[in-house]
């Protein structure tokens, strides 16, 4: 999915979060080779050359694998088709508020070129044993280890990982995104955490939609042990209708509620938690 050698671009990179999440990938061990802004000023972040486009960056012969977006929503699709166009075959938007309109094209545009994309309204990938960030999750407590998280919740992610860190460690990473529309979801997740080799997995769920139902049926067929997967969802008593922090989390009929989704895991023979420090023992049970 994502290695150690990945050519990395940031676009919006002179912003104050793209600045300060470049520089927190670097120490991580990220290669990031450049950046995109439309700053005309500044030509250089924590060492790392600045462009206009990343046409201006491909023309003198080099290339660019991952493509990471800080820049503002209304951009974004901007952004999106300068890196394309110049080769990028991955995408991690952690962006938030992308019209949806431009998600749907963006999406499709990966799908018919059999690429990927992450998010949008995601906090990224990290891989612990590639020493690769590719996102703005707290690297501290994603301590390598076994444990693949699939997560659609940022933060919960993060307090999870942290948990598991102390036991187990992490794998890898994914934040998938929260929006009602995202690039790879719960299934195609859980296809990256095959590829890799990584057998057990923590899934982190919010309430609506059935991705995660979806996913984890898909995985089985992979090959994944139901024992060997870990669900969590955060919205158990989110009111019925009103959309709860992620423009995707919004309870729209039984299929959507979390009473649901975990009576659909346990069918599945899927460990159920209810509170996140459970998670650290689930896989001992």
């Amino acid at each position: 999915m994502f290695f150690s050698n990945e050519k990395v671009c940031v676009y919006g990179i002179t912003g104050r979060y793209g600045s300060y999440h470049t520089k927190k990938m670097i120490e991580y061990g990220t290669n990031v080779v450049c950046g995109v802004s439309k700053n005309d000023e500044i030509k250089e972040v924590h060492n790392v050359p600045v462009y206009n486009t990343l046409s201006d960056y491909v023309s003198k012969g080099f290339n660019v694998d991952t493509a990471i977006f800080f820049v503002p929503a209304p951009y974004v699709m901007e952004a999106f088709l300068d890196a394309f166009n110049n080769g990028v075959k991955k995408f991690v938007v952690i962006t938030e508020h992308v019209p949806i309109h431009d998600t749907l094209k963006m999406v499709d545009i990966v799908k018919k070129n059999n690429l990927t994309l992450v998010g949008p309204n995601c906090p990224g990938v990290i891989y612990p044993k590639e020493k690769v960030k590719l996102g703005i999750m707290p690297e501290k407590y994603f301590k390598e280890g076994e444990v693949a998280i699939i997560s659609r919740s940022g933060t919960l992610m993060y307090e999870i990982a942290k948990y598991i860190g102390e036991s187990y460690g992490v794998s890898i990473g994914i934040g998938l995104g929260g929006d009602p529309v995202i690039g790879l979801n719960v299934s195609e997740a859980f296809k990256e955490v095959a590829k890799l080799g990584f057998e057990k997995v923590v899934l982190i769920g919010e309430i609506g939609g059935e991705d995660e139902i979806i996913g984890v049926a898909e995985a089985i067929k992979m090959g994944f042990k139901p024992s060997n997967i870990v669900s969590f969802f955060a919205g158990r008593h989110a009111p019925e209708g009103k959309r709860m922090g992620h423009a995707g989390a919004i309870v729209e009929g039984e299929h959507g509620k979390i009473k649901y989704k975990e009576e659909k895991m346990r069918e599945y023979g899927v460990r159920v938690v209810k509170f996140p420090w459970e998670v650290k023992s689930a896989f001992a049970l």
